[in-house]
Order: structure tokens, then C-alpha cells, then sequence
């Protein structure tokens, strides 16, 4: 993250030694707030005034998507619409996406603008839980359950994955919660009893939960309290 004496210097073209002038004259403000330390560091969502003119204001964005089927979860696509063309806010062009949804499944989609909290989400080790809702072809046994709970071993990357959360709601019906995202892991999990997948809700992210408020195809951003709950999970 940049200082805000490079940030000054370089955005009106003057000297470091400068910018220490502007502070001490009370030019410069940061968030509000009248800077005083050439050091300080700034974010690139940080608003920064000198002398009442904008020299960065942008806003940090976080939006949940509902996910229909037949969307990728991509921001450009040549043959399909994406989770972008859903969205009608003019800065959507800004946004990425955190945690992927395979085509045909549906649900819970976060999108930002902010690199850093997505990549804190995604990282392995914040072992954030994800919760799916998932209908299969053929009747699920407490098998499924234990198996699930010592983790599968996937052949192709060698590996065993992390212990994952399995609720029988019904005979063809189950909650699963994974705090990992292997490709397709849901569908090989279950092809592990070669039990087809025919369904993928994906209703929860960490204390994230979809509800009902959002149809198909609609967004919303997060609210403060929101954020503050998932980063304190």
C-alpha cells in the first residue's frame, strides 16, 4: 500500500518535501480527517483531499448475487452470460469474484472490488465454511455421513479432502459443508458412491446466509454488520 506523500507527490507533480508543506499547513485530508504524517499509509479505497480537490475517492464495494442456473460465474464470457451481465450498478465492471459456482448450480455468489478481502476469504487457512444444499439421484445411507466426515481421496490430485459436513434431510436430500473448493468437489464427493449430483444450492458463506429476500438473478450489497460478522468468524 502506498504512502500518502508518494500518493500527493506523484498526483499533483510535486516534490516530496512539498507535500511535508502542504501537511503542515492543514491542506490534506484522509478520510475526513486532516493528515499530519507523510508517512501514513493510505488504501486504494482511502479519500484523499487537497485543498478541497479529490485526488482519490473510490468506494470499497461488496455484493451478494442468488445465482440462477446457466450463469457463469465469470466476469467475461464469449458464449454465456455472466454473474457481471446480471448486475445493474454502472461500477460493475470493477468487480470480481470471491468463491465460484459451477454453471448449473445456483445460490449465494460474493463479488467485490476489494482484492485484499477476497483473497483473506479464499485463503485456506481461513477454513470459511460454505454450506450447499445438494439432490442426488439415489437414496442416501449414513454411509454418506462418516465418509464424508474422514474425507475422500480424489486420484487425480493425490490428495484426501478436509473433513466436510454432511445433514440427510431427506431420502435424496442433504446439507453439506465444505471449508475447501476442489473442482466439481460436491459432484465427486458423491460419485465417490456413484451417486449422481442433479442439484446445487449454495445458500451460506461463513455467517453469510442467502435467505429468501433475494430472487433469482438479484443482488444486493453487504451491510456493515454484514462484513463485520464475517470477518470475525
Amino acid at each position: 500500500m502506498p504512502r500518502l506523500d508518494r500518493h500527493l507527490s506523484t498526483l499533483l507533480d510535486v516534490k516530496r518535501s512539498d507535500v511535508r508543506l502542504l501537511l503542515a499547513q492543514g491542506r490534506v485530508e484522509v478520510d475526513g480527517i486532516t493528515a499530519t504524517d507523510i508517512n501514513q499509509v493510505i488504501t486504494r479505497f482511502s479519500d484523499v483531499h487537497c485543498d478541497g480537490k479529490t485526488t482519490q475517492a473510490r468506494t470499497a464495494r461488496y455484493l451478494m448475487l442468488n445465482k440462477p442456473a446457466g450463469i457463469v460465474s465469470a466476469t467475461v464470457d464469449g458464449q454465456h452470460s455472466t454473474v457481471i451481465d446480471l448486475l445493474e450498478q454502472h461500477w460493475k465492471d470493477q468487480l470480481h469474484i470471491v468463491g465460484r459456482l459451477d454453471f448449473n448450480s445456483t445460490g449465494l455468489v460474493l463479488l467485490t472490488n476489494d482484492g485484499q478481502w477476497s483473497r483473506r476469504l479464499s485463503l485456506p487457512g481461513s477454513k470459511l465454511l460454505k454450506r450447499y444444499r445438494v439432490r442426488v439421484e439415489k437414496a442416501l445411507t449414513e454411509d454418506y455421513v462418516e465418509a464424508f466426515q474422514r474425507g475422500l481421496y480424489f486420484k487425480y490430485e493425490d490428495i484426501i479432502t478436509r473433513p466436510a459436513q454432511l445433514t440427510i434431510l431427506s431420502e435424496f436430500e442433504a446439507e453439506v459443508g465444505l471449508i475447501e473448493g476442489r473442482y466439481h468437489q460436491i459432484k465427486r464427493m458423491f460419485g465417490h458412491f456413484d451417486n449422481k449430483v442433479l442439484s446445487i444450492h449454495r445458500f451460506a458463506v461463513g455467517s453469510l446466509r442467502l435467505g429468501t429476500a433475494l430472487a433469482l438473478g438479484q443482488s444486493r450489497e453487504l451491510t456493515p454488520a454484514e462484513l463485520e460478522a464475517l470477518s470475525r468468524r
